[in-house]
């Protein structure tokens, strides 16, 4: 039985870690000298060209929000069918060892997934130009 009177420094990824955490303080230690460099030789003086907006064309002035909620349906949309067929791949190259039983599994998936194209295309989430 070994006692826990001293450090193992025998472990094989010791050294990946000690590098992992010296590099983690050393970045850490760059950034926020860095920091205080360059904060010390900043110009403290306001100008007023620093307080000019920076882009050229006239002065910005807030406008409403007109990105329609059909982009983020659409969005969504894309994402939970491409998910969807994600999960397909994995069932595929296991096909032979789920059996019938991954077979059965898989049909309920795509009669789920279906349902759910169809309830969409009714509504009219996929068409690009109208929103019900």
């Amino acid at each position: 039985m070994t006692s826990l009177s001293h450090m193992d420094f025998a472990h094989p990824y010791f050294g990946a870690f000690f590098l992992l955490a010296f590099g983690a303080v050393v970045f850490y230690g760059i950034t926020v000298l860095a920091r205080v460099v360059s904060r010390s030789m900043a110009r403290l003086d306001t100008e007023k060209l620093k307080l000019t907006i920076y882009e050229c064309g006239p002065e910005v002035t807030k406008q409403p929000n007109k990105i329609s909620a059909h982009f983020y349906l659409f969005a969504v949309l894309f994402i939970l069918f491409d998910v969807e067929i994600i999960f397909m791949f994995p069932w595929a190259v296991d096909f032979k060892v789920l059996g019938m039983f991954g077979f059965v599994e898989m049909i309920l998936f795509v009669i789920i997934l279906t349902i759910g194209f169809v309830y969409a295309w009714k509504k009219g989430a996929l068409e690009w130009h109208s929103i019900r």
